[in-house]
């Protein structure tokens, strides 16, 4: 079949691809430049192409396996993403931008404007190493305006992780040491929009990756738009400290490390879960002398402490976070009252020309 030897040869050769008038264009010659694989997984592919009709602009082309499940989602997400650019005709908000889409013999294929490193690859070319709180506080500005927008929009993201937020540019500003790779460019789009869910759409009760999801999906309370503000606060950490606030696979385990984290979650919380197996007494049912116990205490501590300088600074961005990482989604700030927190102050003045105004 002509599509399965087309996603095998996008592994290994150059690519041209002329999608504006749908067909594919495979070049063998060793005269064609070469493009590559930027990422796959289950759903398929995404390949960087040449779009020969507009003057070898490069794109990133999201190609979906031929399997109904996941021809779902990317049907979902083309609406995601044409009604993102309908919204945001002058590309204000750092949403990725779709330039096209088609099918071909059952692959859906997404034509996405090209984009850099995800903010976790980079992290882990880096070594893990944090990024600093001002780079945080750059980057963070437009993701949380980004998804402000989405909420706005009665849309909820549902996935946010460090995977799912992009570099606009991934090259290095050479004058760093050959220890520590910087960026001359924080600025970031948040992508993959297959799992984002408008407010009158049937909500699916598990959403959000492991690490990024909320207390209230976890217990299976329902959700809104306030778990993607839970998954930024957990990503915002992860930017802070190299590594996952929440380095778990068990969901119970996962509700002792917030408490560990936040302190106990409360009881009218627990009172209200489907999950009563993780209750005991309206209190987690967690036993410290728990086989896994020790691992919560190697890798998680009371949020404050994480704290490395306690400057005025990091005494706001962990004011913010503590806002964002709360249990009660009544009592979690939202991103709109987020943008005008002190932590970004500095982002409101003349000198960065930006403002929290959405």
């Amino acid at each position: 079949m002509l599509n399965h030897f087309l996603i095998v040869i996008l592994q290994i050769f150059p690519v041209l691809f002329n999608y504006r008038y749908r067909l594919l264009n495979v070049r063998l010659s060793s005269t064609d430049e070469l493009v590559s694989t930027l990422g796959s997984g289950a759903f398929g592919k995404v390949v960087e192409c040449i779009d020969r009709l507009n003057g070898n602009q490069r794109v990133a082309v999201k190609i979906v396996k031929n399997i109904e499940c996941f021809c779902e989602v990317a049907r979902s997400e083309i609406a995601v993403l044409e009604e993102i650019n309908g919204l945001d005709d002058n590309n204000r908000f750092a949403c990725v931008r779709m330039l096209d889409w088609f099918d071909h013999e059952g692959h859906i294929c997404i034509v996405l404007e090209l984009l850099g490193l995800s903010t976790f690859d980079f992290l882990r070319q880096n070594d893990f190493l944090p990024f600093s709180v001002e780079q945080i506080r750059h980057m963070a500005f437009q993701i949380f305006r980004a998804v402000c927008f989405l909420h706005r929009n009665k849309l909820t993201h549902t996935d946010l992780k460090p995977e799912n937020i992009l570099f606009v540019s991934s090259e290095v500003n050479t004058e760093a040491s050959c220890t520590e790779r910087k960026l001359g460019n924080l600025d970031v789009k948040v992508v993959d929009f297959g799992t984002a869910t408008f407010d009158h759409e049937y909500h699916e009760s598990l959403v959000s990756t492991r690490h990024y999801r909320a207390p209230e999906v976890i217990l299976d309370l329902g959700w809104n738009q306030s778990c993607d503000v839970w998954s930024l606060g957990c990503v915002l950490m992860e930017f802070y400290l190299g590594r996952t606030l929440f380095p778990t696979h068990d969901s119970k385990e996962h509700l002792a490390m917030m408490e560990k984290v936040l302190g106990p979650i409360p009881p009218h919380l627990l009172k209200q879960t489907r999950k009563q197996h993780y209750v005991q007494s309206e209190h987690l049912n967690w036993e410290d002398q728990n086989s896994s116990d020790d691992h919560i205490r190697t890798h998680c501590q009371p949020l404050k402490q994480y704290m490395e300088r306690r400057n005025e600074e990091e005494r706001q961005l962990f004011d913010l976070l503590g806002c964002m990482l709360e249990y009660d989604v009544c009592r979690r700030i939202t991103l709109e009252e987020a943008l005008w927190h002190p932590f970004f102050s500095p982002m409101r003045t003349p000198e960065h020309c930006i403002t929290a105004r959405i």
